[in-house]
């Protein structure tokens, strides 16, 4: 359609002649409203932005029970995974300051356990009672989770399966 006819069109029915494609051969233009056409597009950038990495935070003790330390492992890595950044915080109780060791070595644990997903951003630093340590996520295409949850359910459910039909 010529330039002119498509301006009259777009005029007799009260709305705007709006160019999409110029780079294609011919142009490509919309009969549209341009103030809606500019709030449209405004929400697709507006979605298509990643919102910012978030901080969440995994807080230990010094005698952690394995099965707990590994639920909170896990939780960390699915934070990471996510794109978040991770703060790993221990927090020493009563006479547990007399062997602050015991927190470092647990906070090296950490940090080797989530090696495949992390990156440490802030070394593990005592301040107080609480030693934090600050965890970012590698790039996607370099995360290798060790302490899958998925895998792990898919276990316990089977077990549970066989457990009961062997009652049965």
């Amino acid at each position: 359609m010529k330039l002119s006819d498509a301006l009259r069109k777009a005029q007799s029915l009260g709305l705007d002649l709006v160019e999409v494609a110029p780079t294609a051969n011919p142009p490509v233009c919309k009969i549209v409203d341009f103030g809606k056409f500019r709030y449209d597009i405004s929400k697709q950038e507006k979605d298509k932005k990643p919102s910012g990495t978030k901080l969440k935070e995994i807080k230990f003790r010094v005698n952690i029970d394995d099965h707990d330390y590994l639920t909170k492992i896990r939780h960390g890595e699915a934070f990471l995974d996510k794109g978040n950044k991770v703060r790993v915080q221990l927090q020493f109780r009563g006479r547990e300051m007399a062997h602050q060791e015991f927190g470092m070595q647990l906070m090296e644990k950490v940090r080797d356990d989530l090696a495949g997903m992390s990156q440490v951003e802030m070394e593990p630093k005592i301040a107080g009672r609480n030693v934090t340590m600050t965890l970012s996520p590698l790039p996607a295409a370099r995360r290798k989770r060790r302490f899958s949850v998925a895998a792990d359910d898919a276990e316990e459910r089977v077990a549970e399966k066989s457990a009961a039909t062997a009652g049965e």
